[in-house]
């Protein structure tokens, strides 16, 4: 059986990360850093749930 893998980082997150930076970096808000990069922290989280999940049922025993 072959198994294929195919994990990317969301898009959506990429862009509202680089928005709110450009938006944090012209002072139009004025929130932390955190915030700024939360929506890339939440795609990477999710990305690293999926492998694991995926690596979890891949080498779960059969019996």
């Amino acid at each position: 059986m072959k198994v294929s893998v195919d994990i990317k980082i969301s898009g959506l997150g990429v862009i509202l990360t680089i928005i709110f930076a450009v938006l944090k970096l012209t002072r139009v808000i004025d929130w932390g850093w955190f915030y700024c990069f939360l929506p890339l922290i939440i795609s990477a989280g999710l990305a690293l749930l999926l492998f694991l999940i995926a690596a979890i049922v891949m080498f779960w025993p059969r019996k």
